[in-house]
């Protein structure tokens, strides 16, 4: 009796044929670094400085320059979400939460071989010293780096020195963190001395020349927001637009010191219809600041760099009129006409009215005011970095990469040729099955009926 069997090699490697097949035409996924994605500014312009000047001069680099034609490296900025300028040119970098504003110093070459030139390099400058920044003669040994920071009470700090910064701290071809940066203003300089060997006697240098060079640039950081936060003075409880307090409440700036931050109160006088400002509380809002007068509270934030304002409203007190009024936008004489219809006011302030009632469209109580939202410039900068955000993560949540769709169109063709295979391969082994019994019957009938 001779059994014939097939062999599944040749299944297999269909299998492996399609699955290649599927790796060659899907396009890789890329999952690139979140650094080459971001947006970078470059800072910072080198000019001659003269040359034991203390840096002072602002020369610039003519073509007999020894500096002439190549870059040091290169500062830069990262880790903002916008950057625009202030008044005077001065870049500004805005910052949203989640945002690392972070100084970067990039090494572009070989500090003893200067673009190539093995006659021209970086000095061991002994006796250096910035005239500027006000630092006396020291050892700055291979390019000096200096930062200074004021802050926004315009308090200027000791400059932060760090000597031999090229030779010790920087790395061709590399970037280096030099600084996260907070809210505030930065001056920042790189002085280095190059050294040029103009006679080379068997390893002896008798008249070498010397150059000064600066890199200084300045810029600022400030928050991107245009938001307080107030909170219950007795619960801590966060305050939205509209909330109502009956124990008062402060303000936290979130240490966004560059606001501009105002706050007014009106209250309501005993037989005068409407609000009545009390001139006497109308002013710049301070953080940290308690407000537990009864009366409502108009707080509105103002942001000079983004042009955006935010406006909340407050009510401190227990009048359920005036809690209805904030809560419910309406007018006090319509809050009050629906009172006299039988409506009540909830602890909320919301107005709960009598049943054959309907309540009057809600109307700001100043048009020209929308509270709790943003007032955008229709000039440059017109969007929000949280809404850009946004839009950017809903586009990302409703487009899937053309990889994806291939894979997944991929994979429900292989499910499908695999159970297709598999059902091919059951039909085979039954019909295997039934030869192998028709082939034990003619033995049998051989045999005379024989086992």
């Amino acid at each position: 009796m001779r059994k014939v069997v097939q062999s599944s090699k040749p299944f297999f490697a269909l299998l492996f044929s399609i699955v290649i097949a599927m790796m060659a035409i899907s396009p890789p996924i890329a999952y690139a670094t979140e650094e080459s994605n971001e947006s970078k500014h470059y800072l910072g312009t080198v000019v001659n400085a003269g040359h034991d000047t203390g840096f002072s001069e602002n020369n610039a680099i003519s073509e007999n320059d020894p500096h002439f034609g190549w870059k040091l490296g290169e500062f830069y900025v990262n880790g903002y979400t916008r950057v625009t300028e202030d008044k005077n040119g001065t870049p500004v970098f805005l910052k949203t939460v989640g945002d690392t504003v972070t100084l970067w110093f990039k090494l572009e070459q070989d500090i003893t071989k200067l673009n190539g030139d093995e006659t021209l390099s970086i000095n061991d400058d002994a006796n250096g010293h910035d005239e500027y920044f006000g630092i006396e003669k020291t050892d700055m040994g291979r390019g000096t780096l200096i930062i200074r920071h004021t802050d926004y009470q315009n308090h200027a700090g000791d400059p932060v020195i760090y000597t031999d910064y090229l030779a010790a701290t920087a790395s061709q071809n590399a970037a280096v963190e030099v600084k996260l940066c907070e809210e505030g203003d930065y001056e920042v300089a790189l002085d280095y001395e190059l050294r040029k060997n103009n006679l080379d006697l068997f390893g002896w240098n008798p008249f070498p020349s010397y150059n000064d060079y600066r890199i200084f640039f300045r810029f600022s950081v400030r928050n991107g927001n245009c938001m307080v936060y107030p909170f219950d003075v007795v619960t801590g409880a966060e305050l939205t637009n509209s909330s109502i307090t009956e124990n008062g409440f402060y303000l936290d700036l979130a240490k966004s010191r560059y606001l501009n931050i105002d706050i007014k109160k009106e209250v309501r006088k005993d037989g005068a219809e409407g609000l009545t400002e009390d001139v006497r509380f109308n002013k710049p809002a301070k953080d940290g600041e308690k407000y537990t007068d009864e009366g409502i509270y108009t707080i509105t934030v103002s942001n000079q760099y983004t042009n955006q304002t935010t406006t909340k409203v407050i009510y401190v007190g227990t009048d359920d009129v005036l809690k209805a009024h904030v809560a419910t936008g309406l007018s006090i004489s319509d809050v009050e006409y629906q009172l006299s219809m039988g409506a009540t006011v909830a602890a909320d302030g919301t107005l709960i009215p009598a049943s054959e009632q309907s309540l009057p469209p809600a109307e700001p109580t100043n048009p020209n005011e929308e509270n709790d939202t943003t007032t955008k410039d229709e000039d440059n900068h017109s969007e929000q970095p949280n809404s850009e955000v946004s839009s950017s993560d809903d586009a990302s949540k409703n487009h899937m990469p053309a990889g994806m769709w291939l894979y997944a169109g991929g994979a429900t063709l292989l499910a499908a040729f695999i159970g297709s295979a598999i059902a091919i391969a059951q039909r085979k082994k039954k019909r295997r099955a039934k030869n192998i019994s028709r082939i034990d019957s003619a033995d049998k009938a051989d045999n005379g009926g024989d086992v």
